[in-house]
């Protein structure tokens, strides 16, 4: 009896593992009965198992200046690193968009309005890329998903209600130059969460082993 309810609870809390990228439209659907293929799994690098040349697959037009991310977040906080590959069927996301990653705090949905591009990026309007975006929780664990876009000079990034965070949801970047971006309706007295990404005070060799820490669980571990 007790070994049933521990099966049901590692089940439930897997279940409940999971992060989807509602825009630009994600690539398939990577978990639950929703999948068409159930080899689909979030725990495999680099795109939940998804190929990039699917029939008929989902793809984007996104600004050429940075687009949009929204992401619905089901943690109570999450380190969230943003990639970016270039090409029809991508599998090497050699561009990194978080500088190099983000701390996000809240559970619901978390939107960027815009994420600014490399500056020397070699694209032009019509060119194809995917973007690869990476969780880690607080299970440890690192989850994948992917979306594939089409660089548009006359797209718009999300604006106004397109655009809003759930209540309770920011995040931190993490990087050389941190900068916080917080949800307009969090109450700046509200209590930090563990993962609320306030380093005030924590020396730079503390924050450096965070971040390589958090790297090597992401790129470094098998799952």
């Amino acid at each position: 009896m007790a070994f049933s309810a521990l099966i049901l609870l590692v089940v439930a809390h897997f279940a409940d593992a999971h992060f989807s990228i509602e825009y630009p439209t994600g690539r398939a659907v990577t978990v639950g009965s929703g999948r068409l293929n159930e080899s689909y799994s979030q725990w495999v690098q680099p795109c939940a198992g998804v190929p990039g040349n699917l029939p008929g697959g989902n793809r984007t037009d996104w600004p050429m200046t940075g687009g949009s991310l929204k992401l619905d977040l089901h943690h109570p906080w999450t380190y969230i690193f943003v990639n970016l590959g270039l090409g029809d069927d991508v599998s090497n996301f050699n561009y990194s968009l978080t500088n190099p990653f983000w701390n996000e705090t809240g559970n619901g949905t978390l939107c960027v309005p815009q994420i600014a591009l490399p500056t020397d990026l070699p694209i032009s309007d019509g060119s194809r890329g995917s973007l690869q975006v990476v969780t880690v929780g607080d299970d440890g664990n690192a989850l994948y998903n992917c979306a594939d876009i089409t660089f548009r000079a006359n797209a718009t990034a999300l604006s106004g209600n397109e655009c809003a965070n759930s209540t309770g949801v920011s995040y931190t970047v993490i990087g050389s130059q941190s900068q916080s971006q917080p949800n307009p309706t969090t109450s700046p007295s509200s209590s930090p969460s563990p993962g609320s990404g306030s380093f005030n005070g924590v020396s730079t060799l503390v924050l450096s082993s965070v971040v390589a820490i958090t790297m090597s669980v992401v790129f470094g571990m098998s799952v």
